[in-house]
């Protein structure tokens, strides 16, 4: 028998010696404008649909005629929010600065509450009942009173808007905390790491996904509880939030600067979501599971 020639009319790969030729290759997802393909039916998706619910909106109010006092179309709604900007843009100013005062209370009361409740069960134990009454009452019933005896607007509206903010950061950096792997605990206390230790090198990283997931909650409770407790103390004169201005806009019947107020509140918990998530994935992306990207 002879032996099997080789085919030489196939193109030789030059081999280098390593196990280059083993790895596997990914393919490039082709980038449009700087984001990935498949990112963008997830971007587009949404806006063909909110541009259809207005254009339908806009079509219904034009073709039954009803009065803007009743129900403003989508394009009276803009040239109001242009036109009052200069208005509507201060008091979103004092709002936000509220909520952003009472979400920066939240997070420190809230994570410092968290770390002493995991360090003495006792404290957790008789601390941690109140603060879940006052998440369970609502703001609008206690809100009064705080006004009352807080005896400053802006520090009652401080106050309402952080009890409202406060809860989730407790709850989940407490729930956290306690979610440190147990066998890590015991390495830790096998190798006479201090309790403190313990809690800054494991228990705090461990945490961290948890707290970040209650960032999110509590930052779009905050500028809740600010337009509610805003609502209830009827502000007014110069320092007016968007309450005020929706409170005014509806007392004389100006529907359209009621929607571009409401408008920009929305806007304003939707930043304040997407400006948490993008906290949430820097912080995360390196090394937790929930922000790795995954090839399947």
């Amino acid at each position: 028998m002879s032996a099997p020639s080789l085919d030489t009319t196939l193109p030789q790969v030059p081999h280098d010696g390593t196990d280059a030729e083993a790895r596997p290759v990914f393919a490039t997802e082709p980038r449009i404008l700087g984001l990935p393909s498949s990112a963008w039916p997830r971007i587009l998706a949404p806006i063909a649909v909110g541009l259809f619910a207005l254009a339908l909106w806009e079509g219904l109010v034009r073709w039954y005629a009803i009065p803007p006092y009743i129900l403003p179309g989508p394009l009276l709604i803009g040239q109001t929010l242009v036109a009052d900007w200069g208005t509507l843009s201060g008091s979103l100013w004092i709002t936000l600065r509220i909520t952003f005062m009472a979400l920066f209370a939240a997070v420190v009361v809230g994570v410092t509450l968290a770390v002493l409740f995991t360090q003495s069960k006792w404290l957790e134990m008789s601390l941690l009942p109140y603060a879940v009454v006052l998440q369970v009452t609502p703001i609008v019933a206690i809100a009064p009173l705080i006004i009352i005896w807080a005896g400053d607007i802006n520090l009652s509206l401080l106050i309402c808007a952080w009890i409202v903010a406060f809860f989730p950061i407790l709850s989940n950096t407490i729930l956290g905390l306690n979610s440190a792997d147990h066998n890590l605990i015991n390495f830790f206390q096998l190798y006479g790491a201090t309790r403190w230790q313990t809690m800054r090198y494991l228990k705090l990283p461990a945490a961290l996904p948890y707290f970040l997931a209650g960032l999110k909650i509590s930052g779009g409770l905050a500028l809740i509880g600010a337009v509610v407790a805003e609502f209830v103390a009827g502000t007014g004169g110069s320092e007016s939030g968007l309450a005020y201005r929706i409170l005014e806009a509806g007392y004389q019947l100006k529907i359209p600067r009621v929607f571009a107020a409401l408008i920009m509140i929305s806007l304003s918990g939707i930043a304040i979501f997407l400006a948490t998530s993008w906290i949430s994935h820097l912080l995360l992306r390196r090394w937790h599971e929930s922000a790795l990207k995954r090839e399947n």
